[in-house]
């Protein structure tokens, strides 16, 4: 069984996949959608959980830098509800500040252009997502 990451976006979710063993996060791709269809969102993520034999789903929440909640997280929230009902695998949301600054900074080390950035930066944000929730789980400090 694995576990699955996302990185929710207005238009894009990441989605980053662990092995079996939930040791190792990769990821899997970038999902874009038009933005408020959430129905195209839930039908392929409940498709890439039976194919891959997904228990678990971790999303990241943004909070602002001093801890507040954005706007964006009561949206997440409901999507996340939804997801639940629909794969019925508790979805468990992450802190994901400055994910996406750290997926940038590991794409431009790896001299990645610009425009290739752009086009993975939500699959690394969920990956780092991913694995800041199974270091977690293997700590103890998640359950």
């Amino acid at each position: 069984m694995k576990i699955m990451g996302l990185d929710f976006g207005t238009r894009t979710i990441g989605i980053a996949l662990s092995d079996d063993c939930k040791i190792i996060a990769s990821g899997f791709e970038n999902f874009t959608y038009k933005e408020g269809d959430y129905e195209s969102c839930y039908n392929h993520l409940v498709e890439i959980i039976k194919n891959n034999r997904v228990d678990e789903i971790v999303i990241g929440l943004p909070y602002h830098m001093n801890g507040d909640a954005s706007d964006k997280i009561e949206i997440i929230n409901k999507f996340s509800e939804e997801l639940s009902k629909r794969s019925n695998i508790k979805v468990v949301g992450m802190d994901e500040r400055l994910t996406t600054v750290l997926a940038h900074s590991y794409m431009l080390q790896a001299d990645m252009s610009r425009a290739k950035r752009k086009k993975v930066v939500d699959k690394v944000s969920a990956v780092i997502i991913l694995e800041d929730y199974m270091e977690r789980k293997k700590n103890g400090t998640i359950k």
